[in-house]
């Protein structure tokens, strides 16, 4: 997701994003330790996502 596509999200929608994504990341840690995960690079890249959401969210809530 893009700076310009999290910042348009509600804040219901960026808590179900990150929950997703929490999901996401927890299948594909155990896709690492079998040896199944096709591209290592989406659990960086789905980690830094959610640091995305959660800055932002914290910014709507804080406003």
């Amino acid at each position: 997701m893009k700076k310009q596509e999290i910042k348009k999200l509600s804040k219901d929608e960026t808590l179900k994003n990150i929950e997703k994504l929490k999901k996401d990341l927890f299948n594909f840690r155990f896709q690492k330790m079998n040896s199944q995960i096709t591209n290592p690079a989406k659990i960086s890249e789905t980690r830094k996502t959610i640091a995305r959401l959660k800055t932002v969210l914290k910014g709507k809530i804080n406003a």
